[in-house]
């Protein structure tokens, strides 16, 4: 029997992590997939779609919404677009125009679709670099992001610590890259407590390890800067 590759996180949450290299520098990668109240699951951030992971995700549920919510998180789209094509798949502003070969079914925008607003809130969390839309599954009060996060501070790698040393990155979205990424502080501002004033308690990062609890406070000290 081949090994799982979804390990459940909370009621209806799944994630599996991935080694994944940027600029050269290990980060690693995650995705989330999360059952919605009819059964059919929502996937984040799709990482390559592997014969085990296939087989955790036929397990789970049809899939009805794959979302790349980053500009940076787009690899493995069309391997899911080929082998799920009922599914819809939405990408950040953006992705589009980058990933003009795919197929998509539309832009993720501040209000969550309606294959999936039963269950889970979204809002756009803006920077020089992305367009990035974060989310939240209700039931579990989990946060879902890609990079608004980013934490290489405890990664197994020293390569990556150090990179992460030198961007000053001590915690989940700290440090010097995230006051340069964003370019209007009064719009950051106001995107954070719009993200603030969902019932957090757990936060899945793609880059980093699991929030487990106290995800409201993590990002509010993240961003308290702004």
């Amino acid at each position: 029997m081949l090994p799982a590759m979804l390990d459940r996180v909370a009621d209806d949450l799944w994630t599996t992590a991935r080694p994944q290299r940027f600029w050269g520098i290990e980060t690693g990668t995650r995705m989330t997939v999360a059952r919605l109240s009819d059964g059919a699951l929502f996937v984040h951030c799709p990482v390559a779609l592997d014969e085990p992971t296939r087989r955790d995700i036929d397990a789970l549920g049809p899939v009805r919404a794959v979302v790349a919510s980053s500009l940076f998180h787009h690899l493995y789209v069309g391997q899911w677009m080929a082998a799920f094509p009922k599914a819809s798949f939405w990408g950040c502003p953006g992705l589009a125009k980058k990933r003009p070969d795919l197929k998509w079914s539309g832009v993720l925008g501040d209000t969550p679709h309606d294959e999936w607003a039963e269950d889970i809130d979204q809002a756009p969390f803006t920077s020089r670099f992305e367009h990035e839309v974060v989310f939240h599954h209700r039931k579990s009060k989990t946060m879902v992001c890609a990079d608004a996060l980013l934490n290489l501070s405890k990664h197994p790698s020293p390569v990556t610590r150090a990179a992460a040393f030198l961007m000053g990155n001590t915690g989940p979205g700290k440090g010097y890259l995230e006051r340069i990424a964003v370019r209007d502080y009064a719009l950051g501002r106001k995107q954070v407590d719009r993200i603030l004033e969902w019932d957090i308690d757990g936060v899945v990062l793609a880059h980093g390890g699991l929030i487990e609890h106290g995800g409201r406070e993590a990002v509010r000290d993240a961003y308290r800067w702004l």
